[in-house]
């Protein structure tokens, strides 16, 4: 098993495999047999893969976590045991990158259909979360946001529950603003074909960089009390999108 974590290649095509077989033979024994596969071909690509972009989230905010390791940037396969013991592992495969659990954050996940990207937004209120509070104090440069960096029509609008729920396909902020209000746990997310080719190489990295980069002015009303200042701070050292 590589203890090392080599240069990012793009991901194993056997993540998909993987994760039909563990949906159809979840048990500890099967696992058992295939956990040097699990590193091999799923952890080991997803560490290369934070360990490549992590450079790219310190730069837009170094408060968000890019450590390639489990219960900071990777979720562990394994359910907790206290309540899944008929079924101890997750049939999915998460990378996410915030400041910690269930803060807003962005990420792209795995199922045996194929791969699902995008941010997450967290409307409850607490100590550091800022979404619910600036989407009634900020409604205007939220649309504004959607208008300048090209968001609209790109990006499904889900509710995250136990399963994802959508609530409108290619959301659009001008026209279905207020849906925003009706979700606690929000989701918008673009899907990636499992026979996309580029998800295999290492130019999947440019790809979520570039959608990463014009979701981040949207995660600013997420993670700050003055979300305008962390948008010209943002403006400043990335550019406005022509």
């Amino acid at each position: 098993m590589s203890s090392s974590i080599p240069p990012f290649e793009g991901f194993n095509s056997d993540i998909f495999s993987f994760l039909e077989e563990i949906e159809k033979n979840n048990n500890t024994n099967w696992f058992a047999k295939n956990r040097e596969r699990y590193h091999e071909n799923i952890v080991l690509p997803a560490k290369s893969f934070v360990a490549s972009i992590g450079q790219f989230f310190t730069q837009l905010n170094p408060a968000i976590r890019t450590e390639p390791m489990f219960n900071k940037t990777l979720m562990r396969i394994n359910k907790d045991m206290r309540f899944s013991k008929d079924a101890p592992y997750k049939n999915y495969f998460l990378i996410h990158f915030g400041r910690f659990k269930m803060d807003s954050e962005f990420y792209l996940y795995f199922d045996k259909n194929g791969a699902d990207y995008g941010i997450f937004l967290n409307r409850e209120n607490g100590e550091e979360l800022f979404f619910s509070y600036n989407l009634e104090r900020y409604p205007k440069e939220i649309i504004s946001v959607f208008n300048k960096y090209n968001l609209n029509d790109r990006f499904d609008l889900q509710e995250m529950k136990k399963v994802p729920q959508l609530v409108k396909k290619k959301f659009n902020a001008s026209n279905n603003f207020e849906l925003l209000k009706k979700s606690r746990y929000i989701l918008f997310e673009k899907e990636i074909s499992k026979k996309r080719k580029f998800l295999y190489t290492a130019d999947i990295l440019t790809e979520l960089v570039k959608n990463y980069a014009s979701l981040y002015p949207l995660y600013c009303f997420a993670v700050s009390s003055h979300p305008l200042k962390l948008l010209d701070k943002f403006e400043e050292t990335m550019g406005v999108p022509v």
